[in-house]
């Protein structure tokens, strides 16, 4: 049974205002690009897989050198004397070295990723947080957004993408490093400092990035590298063409 109309006689109550920029009820979805101009999952993913090829390559590389080491520190007193035990000796260090790299530099790989997702993690928690913060949330309703309009929140959790989250995510990924390997109160303090330029630094050549995008950009498709490239290749094109034609 459909609900009664309401009575002309009912009294509306007015909404209470929003802050500044934000309105209720349906609005335009914003353009405004995420961080990179990528997803959080996209940038999680890039993040991740580079983070771990980073590790893996330092890994494997220093533990592979000092194997390669510790195999002829350990062979020193039985050096072989013919070529096929100079080619033996070499084989059997290789594989010694390959084996140790792969090992340590797979477990270096995973460690730094699991890091660096930690930090996109809690810097992806910020922007939403902040974001839901500005259109509406309160203390007293922090277990859902169902009270907030999706597409202010959106918006708002869009103009919140900037360098402040990024610095306070390398504070708090400092912070959870140095509880982590148990540091004191002095090299805690560091390190949550060093993660603090750290994270200023990298939101801030994200915002840089973002400005050279947006004032140098031609729509979306195309981008002003895209565009360079193109008009060099064309100029080339044009040279090939008047030697042709000489």
């Amino acid at each position: 049974m459909a609900d009664p109309a309401p009575s002309p006689d009912t009294p509306i109550t007015p909404s209470p205002p929003l802050p500044s920029g934000l309105t209720y009820g349906p609005t335009l979805h914003s353009t405004t690009p995420e961080r990179l101009g990528m997803t959080f999952d996209t940038r999680m993913l890039l993040a991740v897989s580079s983070s771990f090829l980073c590790g893996f390559t330092l890994g494997a590389s220093h533990s592979g050198h000092l194997a390669a080491m510790r195999f002829r520190a350990e062979n020193a007193h039985r050096l072989p004397v013919s070529q096929p035990g100079w080619y033996l000796y070499h084989k059997s260090k290789n594989y010694y070295k390959a084996r140790e790299g792969i090992v340590v530099g797979v477990r270096r790989g995973v460690h730094l990723a699991a890091w660096t997702s930690i930090f996109f993690i809690i810097e992806e928690s910020m922007d939403v947080f902040r974001g839901t913060w500005r259109a509406g949330r309160t203390l007293a309703e922090m277990e859902g957004v169902d009270e907030l309009d999706m597409r202010d929140m959106h918006k708002s959790v869009e103009l919140q993408r900037d360098f402040w989250s990024s610095t306070g995510a390398g504070m708090v990924t400092g912070g959870l490093w140095s509880a982590w390997n148990g540091f004191s109160m002095v090299t805690a303090a560091r390190t949550i400092r060093l993660g603090l330029v750290v994270g200023a630094a990298y939101g801030l050549g994200q915002e840089g990035i973002a400005w050279v995008k947006n004032r140098y950009g031609i729509g979306e498709e195309e981008s002003w590298i895209y565009k360079g490239a193109k008009n060099r290749r064309g100029r080339k094109e044009g040279q090939e063409l008047e030697e042709a034609a000489e």
